[in-house]
């Protein structure tokens, strides 16, 4: 089954053309996550499928739909984007910023209602931002913080939620929180989950599928587990590497060759 696919998609800035007629498809109810080298296109591929870039040709078909010949709001209510640090009104409590996940739902016959109330209450509980609610979200911690954005996707209750970089600028426990939630979120409700990441480590323990971006086209796709080997790394992010199996889950785990210290020897 397939959430979303391109159809000969090609994307540019100006006259500098990122990708030419790309052709892929995202699966329904699993996590996917975009990997690559710095500036390799990975966001500028995601905000397109959020239809915030425009294309220079092709198109992006959600559930099986033209995405420019849907409303925004019919888009809204099928697809939520979390892009790369968003920034709240200042004063705006958790719980303000949760009810804007039901705008997509609101009109002049259909105004504020007790489902609206019961997603947002829910969406509180899965983030476990309910004892924040009332706190302003430029109070939070880094974490908290990026638990209120995740809880305001879950308000606006899509099947498939986008996510850029959504553990950037978090440590390593927090880095593992929020991918916990998404991953027990896919786990609960099958919902599927877009989103780019840095960390090579966290998308293969993470991710169902992955799609590598090398020189403006995709350069592998499929599971961790089929495509991350020595070659793949020196490949798309130009560096040698050893792969190794994570010792918890059994997924590749990439050792970096390096300078660092000496190799340790008895």
């Amino acid at each position: 089954m397939i959430a979303m696919e391109t159809k000969n998609l090609s994307l540019a800035y100006g006259d500098a053309l990122i990708f030419d007629e790309l052709n892929f498809a995202i699966p329904r109810g699993k996590i996917t996550v975009f990997v690559g080298s710095n500036g390799c296109g990975k966001s500028t591929l995601l905000r397109s499928l959020a239809r915030l870039i425009k294309p220079k040709g092709g198109s992006v078909l959600l559930d099986g739909s033209e995405m420019p010949k849907m409303s925004t709001k019919e888009v809204a209510r099928q697809l939520a984007i979390l892009p790369q640090g968003p920034v709240a009104p200042e004063g705006l409590t958790v719980l303000q910023l949760i009810k804007q996940g039901r705008y997509p739902y609101q009109s002049w016959l259909r105004q504020w209602s007790q489902e609206d109330e019961d997603m947002v209450r829910m969406a509180l509980e899965a983030t476990g931002m309910a004892p924040f609610a009332e706190r302003t979200v430029d109070s939070l911690s880094g974490g908290q913080r990026q638990r209120a954005w995740i809880a305001l996707t879950l308000a606006q209750r899509t099947d498939t939620i986008l996510l850029d970089e959504p553990t950037t600028y978090l440590d390593l426990t927090h880095q593992v929180d929020v991918l916990d939630l998404l991953y027990d979120l896919n786990e609960r409700e099958q919902r599927t989950i877009i989103m780019v990441l840095h960390d090579i480590n966290l998308a293969c323990r993470y991710a169902h599928h992955m799609v590598a971006i090398k020189d403006n086209r995709i350069w592998a796709a499929g599971k961790p587990e089929e495509i991350v080997n020595g070659e793949f790394m020196s490949t798309v992010f130009g560096m040698e590497c050893v792969i190794a199996q994570d010792p918890l889950f059994g997924t590749p785990m990439v050792i970096p060759h390096g300078r660092g210290r000496k190799p340790f020897s008895e």
